[in-house]
């Protein structure tokens, strides 16, 4: 199998099994490996795919270039409705270090969800660990927005059959695992702005989907919960995403890693959004994401949480087992109750 490899600073590149390289410094397996050098390769085990979509859905998908110069793009849903729809901003998955907006996995899940909830849905493509290490894809989250704040403003006519159908008072940032991670993380930097300096956007929520977090200290679901080896996200996993995402010299209490831990910014303090978290049963970040939902609350932030019975991290768009796509549509019910509101 063909890989991807890039060496650091530098744009992927597609290579043969025969290259050479040095020793492996970091491996998440089948994912992605960092060799000593710099170089990473990250086996294509999602197919990547066009934003080609059957009749069946009734829903538009075309790619569309937010920044040359970082390689930042994103790939836009639009349910064939007559009014105009909320617009839902998301961010895949991945540890930070893989992904892609183009995996057929999210193509499949989100072009299912903007026929669900009935909205429009940039699915952004961000820079990645361990080459772009944090905060780039913050800042390609931010930008993202401030992209299409100009799309607006300015009638661009590229952005126009998207546009058209796009209720701007009605926007929301969304995403699962390390996605959900930057949603909050690009909440919590739009706080800190002026309400003016959005508009026309109008930020009404956040949908945070088994957001990764991490922390020194152990939860109880992170020592004890069994994982599978067919798991999404196991403990070894978790920290070699963090050492790969995070500032050199970070540990996982870092801010950006453990928003609850000593020296954060207080929840209480942020003019956060009303938040949505979906938290899974079997997920090793359950006890973590349940602490997160508490401290939301317990600083005067408007959050609903859903614990999705029986499944683990990641089951809406890796697992094809009856309970995972009976609990992705109760999962799909909810965010569009959320955004309803």
């Amino acid at each position: 199998m063909a890989a991807i490899t890039s060496s650091l600073g530098l744009r992927p590149q597609c290579v043969g099994k025969e290259s050479h390289y040095n020793f492996v410094v970091e491996e998440i397996g089948g994912l992605i490996r960092v060799h000593k050098d710099g170089s990473v390769e990250r086996p294509q085990i999602v197919p990547c795919v066009s934003s080609d979509l059957g009749p069946e859905l009734n829903v538009t998908s075309r790619d569309m270039v937010i920044d040359n110069f970082t390689n930042t793009w994103a790939r836009f849903y639009v349910p064939n409705f007559h009014e105009k729809l909320p617009l839902l901003v998301y961010f895949h998955g991945g540890g930070f270090c893989v992904g892609s907006a183009a995996w057929s996995c999210y193509h499949k899940f989100l072009a299912k969800l903007s026929a669900k909830v009935g909205c429009l849905i940039m699915s952004v493509n961000y820079r990645l660990a361990p080459e772009n290490p944090l905060p780039a894809a913050y800042e390609d989250g931010l930008q993202a927005l401030m992209w299409v704040k100009e799309q607006v403003l300015y009638q661009c006519e590229a952005s126009e059959w998207w546009v058209s159908k796009c209720n701007f008072s009605s926007v929301f940032l969304a995403g699962d695992s390390a996605g959900a991670n930057i949603a909050f993380s690009v909440a919590t930097r739009l706080a800190a702005f002026d309400a003016a300096a959005l508009k026309p956007l109008n930020l009404k929520g956040m949908i945070l989907i088994q957001p990764f977090f991490g922390g020194e200290a152990r939860t109880v679901s992170e020592k004890c919960m069994v994982q599978s080896p067919r798991s999404a996200l196991n403990l070894a996993a978790s920290d070699t995403y963090w050492r790969l995402a995070l500032p050199p010299g970070a540990n996982r209490d870092h801010p950006w890693c453990n928003p609850l831990a000593k020296g954060s910014v207080e929840l209480q303090r942020l003019k956060l959004f009303p938040a949505l978290v979906c938290i899974s049963e079997l997920d090793i970040l359950k006890d973590r994401n349940l602490e997160f939902c508490v401290a939301l609350a317990r600083g005067g932030k408007k959050v609903e949480q859903v614990v999705c019975k029986g499944v683990g991290h990641a089951f809406q768009i890796l697992s094809k087992s009856q309970v995972s796509q009976s609990r992705t549509q109760e999962m799909m019910a909810y965010i569009k109750a959320f955004m309803g509101q």
